[in-house]
Formats: C-alpha cells, structure tokens, sequence
C-alpha cells in the first residue's frame, strides 16, 4: 500500500506529486470532465475505441498541460496572470483639465 504525503506542514499549500495550489483543482476538475464526456459518448452509442482512444488522448492532454503550466508559472504565477490581464494597460482621460481644478464647495444643508 502506498502512502502519499498531501500537506508539507503548516501555511504551505497543498502539493501533489509535484503540482501546486490551483493546478490540483484544474488537473482533478480537467480529467473529471473527461470521464464524463466519454461516459456520455458511451451512453449515446459511439464505438467502444472511439471512446477510449478519446478518453486515454484527453487525458494524458490534461496531465500534460497541467504540469508544463505548473512548472511555467509556479505556484501563484497562473493568478497573477489572469489579474494582468484584467488591468488595464493605461488610462483614458477625456476630461478637460480644468474640470479636474474646479473646487467645489459644500452644499449648504437645511
């Protein structure tokens, strides 16, 4: 029986057979997915090696891009990409610049 060490200690993220943080989740959800597509495939009447030659292809697919993933970004580089890409790369101003001067005092409450 083998035993498989999860959790390294304490405040360290979870690693597994080298995979870090969010790459467990993509890795787990991508080979779930996998096995329910050609699950349904089955189901729906496609040859039994069609089916198989699907599954096996897919998920060594999904193995594959998760590890180069991991190893390309690291631990929290995949976030910091998809928050890079959420930012924009300058800002607009169409305002003239004296609306940006202008003091506006208080109104006076009743």
């Amino acid at each position: 029986m083998s035993n498989y060490n999860i959790n390294k200690g304490i405040g360290r993220t979870v690693e597994f057979k080298g995979l870090k943080a969010q790459y467990l989740f993509i890795f787990a959800g991508g080979l779930l997915g996998t096995l329910i597509v050609v699950m349904i495939l089955y189901m729906a009447g496609v040859n039994s090696f069609i089916c198989l030659f699907l599954g096996t292809g897919g998920a060594s697919l999904i193995v594959w891009q998760t590890f180069s993933l991991n190893k390309k970004y690291g631990e929290h580089g995949l976030m910091k990409v998809g928050a890079k890409k959420r930012h924009p790369r300058y800002i607009i101003c169409r305002k003239p610049v004296h609306r940006y001067l202008r003091i506006t005092g208080k109104p006076d409450a009743l």
